[in-house]
Parts: C-alpha cells; structure tokens; sequence
C-alpha cells in the first residue's frame, strides 16, 4: 500500500471520529451516575448478635455431626 495513501486514510478517519464526538458532545453532557454505596453494610449492635448467636448454634451443630 502506497505510504501515502494509508496517510491518507488515516487524516479521514480521524476527521470522522472528530465529527462523531462532536456530536455527540451537542448532545449534551452524560447523565450525573448515583452516588453508590460501596464497601461493607455496617450492622447494628442487636443485628450483630442475633447473627453471633445463629453462627455459635451452627459451629455447634457442626462439631455434635463430626465427633458425634
């Protein structure tokens, strides 16, 4: 391929994406993303000894399978 030519080519693709993001940045600026919460749900003290409790009973019952 002449050098040229690829040359060319290039200049009119660039030309093309410069006209699609031109258009659309017209369009107006992207919606504003909600805020997320992100990371960990904290728990309540009551929440995290009602699941202590739900754990201890299972880690018990496992133990009572194992040896028993």
């Amino acid at each position: 391929m002449d050098l040229y030519r690829a040359i060319e080519e290039l200049y009119e693709e660039k030309r093309r994406i410069e006209q699609a993001i031109a258009a659309l940045e017209r369009q107006g600026p992207a919606p504003a993303k909600a805020a997320g919460r992100r990371g960990r749900k904290s728990m309540a003290e009551e929440e995290r000894r009602q699941v202590s409790e739900r754990m201890r009973k299972y880690w018990e019952s496992r133990r009572e399978g194992v040896g028993g």
